[in-house]
C-alpha cells in the first residue's frame, strides 16, 4: 500500500510541476493572464516597493511567484518532504486561481461551460490536496521484539 500511495503522490504532482515550469518558461504570457487580478488598494504601497526593487511590473513578479509556486510545492509533495504544508499552500492557490481565472458565474454560453468543468475540476484537486494535507503519519502497528 505505501508503495501505491507514493506513486500516486508523485503522479499527481506531475501537473503542478509541469504547470509551474511552463509558467516560468513564458513569464510575458503568464503576466498577461496575471493583469486581470486586482490586488486591494492596501496592498499597493508593497506592491510599489516591490516593483522598484525588483524592476518589474506587478503581473510579471506574480507570473515567477505562481510557476515558483506551483514547481516548489509540487516537489515537495512528491518527495513527501513537509507534503502536508505544502498540500494546504496548493490547495489555497488553486482555490485562488479558480475564483479569479474560472469566474464562470460571470460569464455566458459555451465559456461560462468550459469554465464552470475547469472549476470543477480546480475543486477536485483542492479535494486531493485536503487528502494529501490531512492523511499524517501512520501508526506504526505494535509488533513483538522478539518471537515466542
Amino acid at each position: 500500500m505505501p508503495a501505491l500511495v507514493t506513486l500516486g503522490r508523485i503522479l499527481f504532482s506531475v501537473l503542478f510541476v509541469l504547470s509551474g515550469a511552463l509558467k516560468l518558461m513564458n513569464v510575458s504570457a503568464t503576466a498577461q493572464m496575471t493583469q486581470k487580478i486586482i490586488l486591494p488598494a492596501i496592498v499597493a504601497p508593497y506592491t510599489a516597493q516591490l516593483e522598484s526593487l525588483t524592476g518589474m511590473p506587478m503581473a510579471n513578479i506574480l507570473a515567477i511567484a505562481s510557476g515558483a509556486i506551483e514547481v516548489i510545492c509540487g516537489v515537495m509533495i512528491a518527495v513527501n518532504f513537509g507534503a502536508r504544508f505544502f498540500a494546504i499552500v496548493l490547495a489555497l492557490f488553486v482555490a485562488a486561481a479558480t475564483f479569479y481565472f474560472h469566474d464562470f458565474w460571470n460569464q455566458t454560453g459555451a465559456e461560462a461551460t468550459n469554465n464552470m468543468f475547469q472549476a470543477l475540476k480546480n475543486l477536485s484537486l483542492i479535494g486531493a490536496l485536503l487528502m494529501i494535507a490531512g492523511s499524517g503519519r501512520m501508526a506504526k502497528a505494535v509488533e513483538p521484539a522478539y518471537d515466542v
